[in-house]
């Protein structure tokens, strides 16, 4: 691994106690510490998160479980029922 690298990805998610899905993109800084360990920051919408693999609440009704899916997953199944994008 290089000192610094970021990649990007895509992540569909759907609450399993509410039903409620959304998808998110994230950059992904890989990098080195200065003890050479490896460490993953993860950004959205250029502000840094949490890791959405370690995210355990909903945005909407505040618990969970939460299920990911691959990518396009939740805007494929809206776009199926005729329902709006969240804006």
């Amino acid at each position: 691994m290089d000192r610094d690298e970021s990649v990007h990805e895509a992540y569909a998610f759907v609450c399993l106690h509410c039903g409620h899905g959304w998808e998110e993109a994230y950059e992904i800084r890989h990098s080195l510490d200065l003890a050479g360990r490896r460490r993953a920051d993860y950004f959205a919408h250029g502000s840094r998160v949490v890791s959405p693999l370690t995210r355990a609440d909903c945005p909407s009704c505040k618990r969970g479980p939460i299920r990911i899916l691959r990518p396009g997953r939740v805007d494929a199944a809206r776009s199926f029922l005729h329902l709006p994008s969240p804006m």
